[in-house]
């Protein structure tokens, strides 16, 4: 009978360890999974942005424009 009691008692520690185990092992597996979810949205977030940084744009003003020297002026010798 005190051998029956001894052994439930051990169980039941045991079974609060395992709780334990899996209370741990679960936030660990939610930790690791909203980690994963911000690095897919991060990089989908690069993605776009690179497929908008290499298209090809269009001409603007700036590339049209004829080149000036800037060493003409008095500040620059002139050689």
């Amino acid at each position: 009978m005190k051998l029956t009691a001894a052994l439930m008692g051990f169980q039941s520690i045991l079974l609060l360890q395992q709780i334990d185990v899996v209370t741990i092992l679960t936030v660990t597996l939610v930790f690791f999974l909203v980690l994963l979810i911000l690095g897919i949205m991060k990089s989908i977030k690069l993605k776009a942005e690179n497929e908008k940084l290499s298209k090809p744009r269009l001409s603007s003003d700036e590339d049209n424009k004829v080149y000036r020297d800037f060493r003409e002026g008095h500040l620059y010798d002139n050689f």
